[in-house]
């Protein structure tokens, strides 16, 4: 019994260092966006006694109105790119799933290698590909390119789940006179929603916070919120840290409130997966 409770709370203090690890950089990013200056750089820090402020919110909206057009576009991007990924992964799921044949087999292990890859390795020989068709600059690009990023994370949590459906179900659809697409709208998807879900919170989190693909390939009319941010903190004027810290909460805000919201669904969904698979 003693045993137990050892374990038990070796277990507590290991998660809670695990969670104070993890909340204490964002407790001091959205403390110090209430921040002055002198309360920013005060030593030694002050977490709680001061006095909180919304100028650093209200310079931000003021002196960079670009960074809510980037906001606007991150968010563009980030629902695109989760769609496009769902849409792509819940068919090709369905394929690798359902049907074997050797190409399909090196098709698969193919999408694992190119998955390995550094996204910086593929930049270059999109360049010509990007300028041919005029995709410089534009939404569409980086959804394209998100989505194409993690299509095959969400292809093979997918498949997991569907490999758990009885064929028995789509059989008897068919029977009935259900199309292909009838039995995966309404066989297949709310059966592996939680797959779905777990799959697409990858994409929303990388899309929302991607910044390599946006510095590179765009410049102006599809410009995400994290290249804003690189901007505040390159201003001639030297750094507004309040500003910054201001721009990294609201930046932040969306992505934490999505993720606590299903967070229920991605452990479901991963350890279901992990269990069935």
């Amino acid at each position: 019994m003693l045993e137990r409770y050892l374990t038990l709370a070796l277990r507590s203090i290991v998660l809670g260092i695990g969670v104070v690890w993890s909340a204490f950089p964002i407790f001091m990013v959205v403390s110090s966006s209430f921040k002055t200056p002198i309360d920013i750089f005060a030593y030694p820090p002050k977490f709680i006694a001061f006095s909180p402020t919304l100028e650093n919110y209200s310079t931000l909206f003021r002196a960079w109105p670009q960074f809510i057009s980037g906001l606007w576009s991150s968010l563009i991007v980030t629902v695109g790119a989760t769609v496009l990924t769902g849409v792509v992964s819940l068919m090709a799921g369905y394929a690798y799933s359902r049907y074997q044949s050797r190409w399909l087999t090196l098709s698969a292990f193919s999408m694992i290698l190119l998955r390995m890859l550094p996204p910086v390795v593929v930049t270059i020989p999109l360049f010509p590909i990007v300028n041919q068709f005029r995709l410089n600059d534009t939404h569409a690009l980086l959804i394209m390119l998100y989505a194409a990023f993690f299509v095959s994370l969400a292809t093979w949590i997918l498949k997991t789940f569907i490999d758990q459906i009885p064929r028995e179900l789509e059989e008897a659809a068919e029977v009935e006179g259900a199309s292909l697409l009838q039995r995966l709208t309404k066989i297949i998807l709310p059966l592996s929603v939680h797959g779905m879900v777990a799959a697409c919170v990858f994409v929303v989190v990388f899309a929302w916070n991607e910044y390599m693909f946006a510095l590179i390939f765009t410049s102006s009319e599809a410009k995400t919120a994290p290249l804003v941010l690189a901007e505040i903190t390159g201003t001639l004027e030297g750094v507004q840290w309040g500003v910054l810290f201001a721009a990294a909460t609201v930046q932040l805000a969306p992505i934490l409130i999505f993720v606590i919201l299903v967070q229920k669904y991605i452990v479901i969904g991963l350890t279901a997966g992990a269990v069935k698979g």
